[in-house]
């Protein structure tokens, strides 16, 4: 069941189901207001939101509304990519079904979409022991001493409890012990150093 892909609401009974040979479907260009495609002001989903999970297994229950997946764990989705261990997946109960909430465990990569002061386009990336991302809020809460890297600066908890918050926008808060890098390049280099190799896996 290696590289298993799977369309988490179908699984769940509440949508299609589609391989990995397969692939994701290209998305339409989102028009300039919208932040995240197919999501409005308040997370709500205007359009079909496709969250898509690579696994080498997966469990579901019906049930409990929640889906299991382990093994070189990856989630693509538009409000963030995540690479772990271990995911399981909450769907909310009821007539008005959908994503609840994601928790992520084991060797966590996130990356979110943000920007840089001037504008530029980038990205946020964090790493952590765990990740629970809260579909309500739009948040991404990391824990187990997380790390968050911003364009060249980063951001290292000092202390296991330390908790660090990803937002929808890609901005980010410490709650707890930490230290914070900021560095400078020279002109020229800067654009060639955008992101830490140590987030990457």
């Amino acid at each position: 069941m290696k590289n298993l892909a799977l369309f988490i609401f179908l699984c769940l009974g509440l949508g299609p189901v589609q391989s990995f040979a397969q692939g994701a479907a290209t998305a339409a260009k989102p028009p300039e207001k919208k932040k995240i495609p197919g999501i409005d002001a308040t997370l709500h989903p205007r359009e079909p939101v496709t969250t898509e999970v690579y696994a080498d297994e997966a469990f579901f229950d019906s049930v409990k509304y929640l889906g299991t997946f382990t093994g070189h764990v990856k989630v693509i989705d538009p409000r963030f990519n995540l690479q772990a261990d271990k995911l399981t997946i909450y769907v909310r109960k009821g007539d008005n079904q959908g994503l609840e909430k994601v928790v992520a465990g084991g060797n966590v990569a996130v990356v979110r979409d943000s920007k840089e002061a001037n504008g530029t386009p980038s990205k946020t990336v964090g790493r952590a022991e765990t990740a629970t991302y809260i579909a309500a809020t739009g948040n991404l809460e990391l824990k187990g001493t997380p790390r968050v890297q911003q364009g060249l600066n980063m951001q290292v908890a000092t202390s296991p409890d330390t908790v660090m918050i990803i937002n929808q926008d890609g901005q980010f808060s410490t709650h707890g012990p930490s230290r914070t890098d900021i560095r400078q390049e020279p002109a020229g280099e800067a654009a060639d150093k955008k992101t830490d190799p140590s987030l990457n896996r």
